[in-house]
């Protein structure tokens, strides 16, 4: 009979050290384990924690962007356009919302004083032949007092400028800036954009040219113009009143809107003028027409004298 002492290495039950280091293996697995499933979990909390806080963050910015009214835009451009008067003088007017409904300027309808309305684009060819033809005339008629301008500028070729530039865009922006800063350089800073008027397909004029055509005018203070102009202020003012002159309608006219078609659009006392945006003497003509139609009253009848 054999004892267990007896039994070989090669027999079918296993030796102690063979169990023993079954079950370290075991518990170096379970520990192993233990680790992976603590990690996880610390894994799992940290990006609990970090989208929690990127939550508060999305909801603060709402709430800042919720308490903050929108930006405002230029002074002197209540009407979305600036009112030139005698002298070139600017009518003044305070700065209100970027959304702010417009508020039109009063018609004078004393039959003396003819009222020009102007919606521009300067990147559109047919505004800078129409300005350039006529912008001499309507610089004597408006400074002698026999005439107002309101000059609407709008950014509706944006996009058509070459590389992205928006220059119709940078532009209209420009020109708030100095409606803001300078309203009576406005017209002379107007007259400049378009003698200096680029071509529609090209990058258009740099920032610093366009700065350069407001000192030009006589604008000031040029430091504040010049950031304003660069740092694109009045954007998204200008978008929105483009959108809101697109939608129309267009006071003191039967016109309803304006579009990227029927640039420029020039009202006088309120009727368009659809001539030749380089015959100076079919507008000047024009304008005798239309102050006439709007203004002619009839000659009072006599009254019968009743007998005595």
């Amino acid at each position: 009979m054999r004892t267990m002492t007896d039994e070989s290495p090669s027999g079918s039950r296993p030796s102690n050290d063979a169990r023993k280091a079954a079950r370290e293996k075991a518990r170096a697995l379970r520990a192993s384990q233990r680790r992976k499933d603590r990690r996880n979990r610390v894994l799992v909390r940290g990006g609990l924690v970090v989208a929690l806080v990127a939550i508060v963050a999305i909801v603060a910015v709402v709430i800042v962007s919720s308490i903050h009214p929108p930006h405002k835009g230029p002074a002197n451009m209540a009407s979305d356009g600036v009112l030139i008067g005698q002298g070139l003088k600017a009518e003044r007017s305070p700065a209100r919302a970027a959304d702010a409904k417009p508020v039109p300027h009063a018609v004078d309808k004393s039959g003396q004083v003819v009222n020009i309305v102007t919606y521009v684009d300067y990147l559109c060819q047919y505004c800078g032949d129409f300005e350039r033809t006529n912008g001499a005339q309507i610089s004597k008629l408006v400074s002698s007092g026999a005439a107002t301008i309101e000059i609407h500028p709008l950014p509706f070729y944006a996009n058509s400028s070459a590389q992205g530039t928006q220059y119709s865009l940078r532009a209209a922006n420009a020109a708030a800036c100095v409606a803001n800063y300078s309203p009576d350089h406005f017209f002379a800073f107007n007259r400049l954009m378009f003698q200096h008027e680029p071509k529609q397909t090209s990058a258009g004029l740099s920032d610093d040219r366009i700065g350069s055509y407001a000192q030009q005018a006589g604008a000031s203070p040029m430091n504040r113009i010049r950031s304003c102009i660069h740092s694109r202020t009045y954007d998204d003012w200008v978008q929105s009143a483009l959108d809101r002159a697109s939608k129309g309608p267009l006071p003191n006219s039967n016109v309803k809107n304006v579009s990227a078609q029927n640039l420029p659009l020039v009202l006088v006392d309120g009727q368009q003028f659809t001539g030749s945006a380089t015959d100076a003497s079919a507008f000047r003509a024009f304008i005798q027409q239309a102050q006439a139609e709007q203004y002619a009253t009839p000659s009072p009848t006599p009254t019968a004298t009743p007998a005595s």
